[in-house]
């Protein structure tokens, strides 16, 4: 299909596992009602981006009970991809029959790893099967008190209804060899997934999208101060209040030729609606070199050298 309807959903996260399906439900549901065939949710939506990490004191105490507290929380009510709760997002997307991408806190429940989180990028087809697994390759600064280290696995586009998805975990997209094997698979469209959209992220989802020639769906979440774990104190310089954002969105979605297609929205809750044509990511791919010739750009490729294969 050419032309592609898709969704962004921006909303405040629901820090339970069960909670956090009942809203991925929700509205994943007014997405498609509304014509979308691709939904999309941030980083770790489920069950929500662990902020505390970077906002409170004493978070990296050596067992400290406070932050034991918060982690076993958020493992509980972390995904086990291949349990109950992974079930539960298959069939949210086989029943209102969408390609569904959604950012998690994932746990490992049986065998190597047991017990494990890792940041993780699900994507389901309208059957319900899961078409890829991404783990974050490598947790940025303070995650790795609570994420391990992911794998390349998952580093390829899915092929779905709607066209080749591929998606990278926040600082993935600043990793060129995690880049590059997305651009050489071919996406035409890109998930750019991350706790809230800053201006350095829109800077990187745009270079994405004009550098892969493909759309950007830069997805961010909304968190409040309120969320925090209540066992942890906020650091009063970076906390002003609990209805103080500490996630504020930023969702937006971009062109093939790194231009906006629908600009940043921060702090509010929106669901972006936008229909992608994907005959614009063959134009855009289309680059001419100084002998005359088309070829669709890669990174690395150097065997092209003014307009000669080495």
């Amino acid at each position: 299909m050419s032309l592609v309807p898709v969704a962004i959903v921006q909303a405040e996260v629901e820090p339970t596992l069960h909670g956090g399906l009942d809203r991925t439900r929700e509205l994943a549901m007014e997405a498609a009602a509304q014509g979308a065939r691709l939904v999309v949710f941030p980083e770790t939506w489920i069950p929500g981006y662990p902020a505390w990490l970077d906002v409170c004191r004493d978070a990296a105490l050596w067992n400290h009970p406070p932050v034991k507290q918060a982690f076993r929380r958020m493992a509980e009510n972390s995904v086990v991809v291949a349990g109950e709760s992974g079930r539960a997002l298959g069939e949210i997307a086989r029943d209102i029959r969408v390609t569904l991408v959604v950012g998690v806190s994932e746990r490992v429940e049986r065998g190597p790893g047991r017990g494990t989180l890792f940041n993780s990028l699900l994507t389901y087809g309208p059957d319900g099967a899961l078409l890829n697994h991404h783990r974050k390759l490598v947790p940025t600064y303070t995650e790795r008190m609570v994420w391990g280290t992911g794998d390349a696995d998952g580093l390829a586009p899915a092929e779905t209804e709607v066209g080749r998805v591929g998606g990278l975990v926040c600082w993935e997209h600043w990793m060129p060899l995690a880049r590059q094997a997305l651009h050489q698979a071919g996406e035409d469209i890109h998930v750019a997934v991350w706790p809230t959209a800053i201006e350095s992220h829109q800077v990187a989802s745009r270079q994405y999208a004009f550098e892969g020639r493909c759309y950007v769906l830069a997805a961010g979440a909304l968190m409040r101060a309120s969320a925090l774990p209540p066992e942890l104190e906020p650091h009063p310089d970076r906390v002003a209040s609990p209805d103080a954002w500490l996630l504020r969105g930023g969702s937006a979605i971009i062109g093939p030729d790194g231009t906006y297609i629908l600009e940043p929205v921060y702090e509010q809750a929106v669901t972006l609606y936008a229909e992608l044509d994907l005959a614009r990511v063959r134009e855009e791919s289309m680059t001419l070199d100084v002998a005359g010739h088309y070829h669709r750009p890669d990174l690395f490729d150097f065997t092209v050298h003014w307009g000669r294969r080495a």
